[in-house]
């Protein structure tokens, strides 16, 4: 990067968090005013907030690098999410709201038991540390490759810099913070189709970039096909998209606090419902763009492998050289077939040009076996360095870094939340003061910082970082789900029967995974289910359920 990116980049990131930060300042010095903004927050820092804590650099980084790679049909995973918010504003919020809870496991006590909150804390925890530990490793990849960095070093640093600011700042500074990183993230990908489209030949516009994708197999938006070991078809994404998608809003901590802020159960409802219609569009969108960079490298050749590290271990191994002659003259003969709209020879000129990387990556693997062959977190970022004006790269890394720092802010607040209410001021240290959970709230923050780092340090070299952290989800998110049905639909359930039921389904979710039953999605229809049928069972062998104060009636 230049001279003018990098103060593009440091004016963009640090005008934002200090704007944030000092917004931050403005809360109590209470539980409230840290963890849950004072309950101030209007519709659309909620809608705003949301989005953003679900849209991390992982989404920027690796879904173009996604659609490049396997087409667009990524996007049939959130067609559950309107029907999912809907009824997340129909049933979890009017209970949320009225009981005024700082977590959604506060409420499992008041209907279960103890063990059944401690529990489905439990499970929360485990994979949001995981995959925050994932998020961390997104924006250390950007300054690994740009700086040179090692990233066990980088991943140190990006961590200790947002847990600094989430131990300062609060859920006020994540919420302020996030609405303006949703401003430059969405101006950031407009601004990089259009250039790419402006870079292709004169003849080549979107419609043209599609036709070229679609003839490629890259335009592949529905499968109709019932296949429970697809990953993406219009079944898993409706079913299985909905289960995972209402367990994350309505019962991950991490979505949870970001609304659970809000002034009202109506500003609440709002906010929600049209992050549901939204969130389609927007991820539609940033596949397009991943597509529309697939295009330009049809008439632009592209490395072998995108991860700068990696090609220059390539350049060294003995061989290299034929194989990339050889991929030359494929990409001229496929750029040739394109413009002259030969698509039966384009078709063989593809498959021709796959086999070629399978030898490539063979061939690597064979001279280097620990050197990483899979670059999809790398393409984006490949155009974004080499291809973008000078001081818009700036403005395009500080998009990737500032959504990672909004994503993984909401995660740490989330599972500082989580162990402050649900642990440690319910059953370690209860009845103490206000400024002495806040103080315990920020070495939380520190403590879960720590962790997620080692994590982080791990999750690099796991494949398509977007996919890693919702295969994460789908281990546990089904279960959660179940747990908090059994609350609501099944009254007549006990705190025992729930939490039996929530282990058997938690180890066979796991073993079907790892026997590899069906693809990650329906594991999350899987876990929930199976919960509400053991539970429902043993509810009819023990008898009566207990009293609850919030049972539905």
């Amino acid at each position: 990067m230049q001279a003018l990116d990098w103060i593009v980049l440091l004016a963009t990131i640090g005008g934002i968090v200090a704007y944030g930060s000092w917004k931050g300042k403005q809360t109590k010095h209470s539980l409230q005013g840290f963890l849950l903004a004072d309950r101030e927050l209007p519709w659309y820092h909620i809608l705003l907030s949301v989005m953003a804590t679900q849209a991390s650099a992982i989404t920027f980084l690796s879904v173009p690098g996604q659609a490049y790679h396997d087409g667009m049909r990524f996007v049939q995973f959130y067609l559950g999410l309107p029907i999912a918010m809907i009824i997340l504003s129909v049933t979890f919020i009017p209970h949320y709201f009225s009981l005024k809870v700082y977590t959604a496991y506060e409420f499992l006590e008041n209907r279960f038991d103890a063990k059944t909150r401690v529990l489905t804390s439990l499970l929360f925890l485990i994979p949001r540390a995981l995959s925050t530990g994932v998020t961390i490793a997104a924006p250390s990849i950007i300054l690994s490759t740009l700086l040179g960095w090692d990233l066990t070093w980088t991943n140190a640093v990006t961590a200790a810099i947002v847990t600094a600011y989430c131990m300062l700042g609060g859920s006020k500074a994540i919420s302020y913070t996030q609405m303006l990183q949703m401003a430059v993230v969405l101006v950031g990908m407009v601004f990089v189709g259009v250039y790419i489209v402006a870079q292709l030949p004169d003849e080549i516009g979107v419609k043209e970039s599609l036709q070229i994708a679609g003839k490629m197999g890259k335009v592949n938006l529905i499968d109709w096909k019932f296949d429970l070991n697809n990953r993406y078809n219009i079944w898993s994404g409706i079913i299985g998209g909905f289960f995972l998608q209402l367990s994350y809003f309505g019962t991950d901590q991490s979505q949870v606090g970001r609304y659970l802020s809000g002034v009202s159960a109506g500003e609440i409802k709002k906010g929600l419902l049209m992050n549901g219609f939204l969130k389609i569009p927007m991820q539609f969108f940033i596949l397009l763009v991943g597509i529309l960079v697939f295009t330009y490298y049809q008439f632009n050749a592209p490395p072998t492998f995108f991860n700068k590290n990696t090609e220059a271990v390539w350049a060294t191994v003995p061989g290299h050289q034929a194989i990339d002659q050889e991929k030359g003259a494929i990409f001229e003969a496929k750029k040739s077939a394109i413009l002259q709209k030969d698509y039966s020879r384009l078709n063989d000129l593809n498959k021709q040009a796959a086999a070629t990387q399978e030898k490539a990556v063979a061939l690597l693997k064979t001279a280097n076996p620990e050197t990483e062959a899979q670059d999809t977190n790398y393409i984006f970022l490949h155009y974004i360095i080499n291809q973008l004006p000078i001081g818009i790269v700036g403005f395009l890394i500080a998009m990737i870094l500032l959504s990672s720092m909004g994503s993984m802010a909401s995660a740490f607040g989330s599972l500082t939340s989580t162990s402050m209410v649900d642990i440690y001021e319910r059953f370690i240290a209860p009845d103490r003061g206000n400024q002495h959970y806040w103080w315990i709230s920020k070495l939380i923050t520190l403590g879960w910082g720590v962790l997620c780092l080692v994590v982080a340090t791990f999750a690099v070299n796991m494949g398509s970082l977007i996919e890693v952290v919702n295969i994460l989800g789908s281990w546990f998110y089904g279960t959660i789900l179940g747990i908090f049905l059994c609350a609501f639909y099944l009254p007549k359930t006990t705190g025992t029967q729930v939490f039996i039921a929530a282990l058997i389904a938690e180890a066979f979710v796991i073993y079907a995974w790892k026997v590899e039953w069906m693809a990650f999605l329906w594991l999350n229809v899987l876990g929930c289910l199976l919960v509400m049928a053991i539970a429902f069972i043993l509810s009819l062998i023990s008898g009566p359920k207990q009293t609850s104060k919030t049972s539905p009636e």
